[in-house]
């Protein structure tokens, strides 16, 4: 399950930015930075105004929603890790 209670999308004309609620009522704005693919799993890499960098699964509800989850294993977390930054390499 997700940490989030409530997750906003605002969109600009370049940018993706999601407000991350999370269960504590803190509430962190991030700029939507890639959704990418590991092993047929999507992933979301999102960026905070620190430039802190937050990874998690991706999938889609419907048309309207989406759910960001945790990602759970030491394994999966390292594999993630290791396309978002070959990904960051190749801009």
């Amino acid at each position: 399950m997700s940490e989030f209670e409530n997750i906003e999308a605002t969109v600009t004309e370049e940018d993706v930015y999601l407000t991350l609620e999370f269960d504590n009522d803190e509430k962190v704005k991030c700029l939507v930075l890639v959704i990418f693919e590991v092993e047929g799993k999507e992933y979301m890499a999102l960026e905070d105004d620190n430039q802190e960098v937050y990874l998690y699964a991706y999938q889609d509800i419907n048309d309207e929603e989406f759910e960001l989850l945790d990602i759970e294993s030491d394994e999966e977390f390292e594999k993630v890790c290791a396309e978002f930054e070959r990904l960051e390499t190749e801009c």
